[in-house]
């Protein structure tokens, strides 16, 4: 039996320059995300959502409490207000992003789901036409192809290659060799990390195709300028970014881009006039006509605060952080091992930092080499006061890469009918888990983060088999 004692952590980060230049997130976590410290709690979920600082917080109660906000779309003086706010907002989302306001226009979703619906559905596929889609895509994107194929356009997946689950770039020119449409991609893979290259926009441009670029998975940690790259759509969900508010989300899209959309209905807001009886209508001219009802007009300004804030402390600041923490975790993790030798850890995607941002998957595996329920670290992690994700993570051709699924499988007819449970799914599939284990990192993570994850790993996994019983079913992915 081994414990923390008589398991080496690693050497610490401490004494790297690139790391001690970002001691001022340090201070800052301190300072402004004391409730982490306070808690005892270490998080690691950035992916899923970042945390808001107390500064965020005090400051909506300060908008809130001396003003009065109302609906926007009329001339009073609370709707004034409110309109005022929204366009600062946008501003603010464009000079984030180093983004033309003549260029580009900023739509308000309640997330990037919703800011992908909108292309999906207003897009101009056709017979003919083609949705290329990168195997390694949040299943917000993958949706889209569902109204590609109900207009008769043609969708092509590209696979990721084992073992760093990568697209290959010929494989992304033979795509864009044949016919014109959408291509969907994510910048950053919410599953393994992986940053895809920003190159392919101009690549696709140059053959015709449109580009939808997420960006969910990549603004918390990068910096994305897009008056050097110029995709023509990018979903972006705030609260990934800065924690708070959740529910505002947005689109931006290039304006010529956004001219070409059709969308298949109106709703309050969106159209410039309409008649009822005459049965038409005309939406608005501008981004407007793609926000549907009322706006979030008092959430949407923390939005403009939040940006703020990050900007302030300094993309590349955040940046420097997560990749020398992604770094040195992927060596702690490779440092794991039983008492024989073998590794307890299983990394999907880059073994090293290069090319990758702050978003780690893998599983833990017994000493038979065996995967270890991602159910079970769950619980283990979640007593011990450590927040990661596990699962699938909304990315199942990531999924299907990393643990080497093969197409003929995933095509049985046994699949496409209802089951019981996701678990009767994985059984189809011949899967030993139902997904892995993420950890992430993001604003103000730290070392001592680490130190819990890899302790509580060595401690709980060295030489033993965990126990499986009473274990919740999988109900979905």
């Amino acid at each position: 039996m081994s414990t923390s004692s008589d398991f080496s952590l690693g050497a610490t980060p401490a004494g790297d320059p690139a790391y001690a230049a970002t001691r001022r997130l340090d201070e800052l976590r301190a300072a402004e995300y004391a409730y982490l410290d306070e808690r005892g709690h270490a998080y690691l979920d950035y992916t899923g959502s970042g945390l808001p600082a107390d500064a965020q917080l005090r400051a909506h109660r300060e908008r809130l409490g001396g003003r009065c906000f109302g609906n926007p779309h009329s001339e009073n003086p609370t709707s004034s207000a409110s309109t005022a706010l929204v366009e600062r907002a946008r501003a603010a989302v464009l000079a984030h992003f180093n983004a033309s306001p003549d260029e580009y226009a900023v739509v308000f979703t309640p997330n990037a789901t919703g800011a992908c619906r909108l292309v999906g559905e207003a897009y101009p596929f056709r017979r003919g036409s083609r949705l290329v889609l990168t195997a390694d895509n949040h299943n917000s994107v993958n949706g889209i192809r569902e109204y590609a194929r109900a207009r008769g356009a043609r969708v092509a997946y590209l696979p990721v290659r084992p073992p760093e689950l990568r697209v290959g770039d010929d494989d992304m020119r033979a795509a864009l060799s044949r016919g014109r449409g959408l291509l969907a991609y994510p910048a950053q893979s919410n599953f393994t990390g992986v940053q895809h290259p920003l190159g392919w926009i101009g690549l696709a441009h140059e053959r015709g195709y449109d580009v939808l670029l997420d960006a969910a998975a990549f603004a918390p940690a990068n910096r994305l300028d897009l008056s050097a790259v110029r995709p023509d759509f990018v979903p972006v969900s705030w609260y990934k970014v800065f924690g708070y508010p959740t529910g505002v989300g947005c689109l931006l899209a290039r304006r010529s881009a956004l001219r070409r959309l059709r969308r298949p209905w109106f709703a309050g807001g969106t159209i410039q006039a309409v008649s009822a009886l005459g049965g038409w209508h005309v939406l608005a001219s501008d981004e407007t006509a793609f926000e549907d009802g009322t706006l979030n007009f008092l959430a949407i300004p923390d939005v403009t605060f939040g940006v703020e804030w990050v900007d302030g402390i300094g993309l590349d600041l955040i940046h420097r952080r997560v990749s020398r923490l992604t770094a040195w975790t992927l060596e702690r993790l490779r440092s794991l091992r039983h008492g024989d030798g073998t590794p307890m850890i299983r990394v999907y995607g880059p073994s090293t930092a290069e090319g990758r941002g702050g978003t780690i998957a893998f599983n833990v595996l017994d000493p038979r080499g065996e995967v270890v329920d991602e159910r079970v670290v769950a619980r283990d992690t979640s007593a011990a006061g450590i927040s990661i994700r596990t699962g699938c993570f909304c990315n199942p051709g990531a999924g299907e890469g990393a643990f080497r699924i093969e197409r003929r499988t995933l095509r049985s007819r046994a699949l496409r009918r209802p089951m019981r449970d996701l678990d009767a799914y994985l059984g189809v599939l011949g899967l030993p888990s139902g997904g892995a284990v993420r950890a992430s990192f993001g604003l103000v993570s730290n070392e001592a983060d680490v130190d819990r994850l890899i302790a509580l790993l060595a401690d709980t996994y060295r030489d033993r088999t965990p126990r499986e019983q009473a274990l919740h079913p999988r109900e979905r992915c």
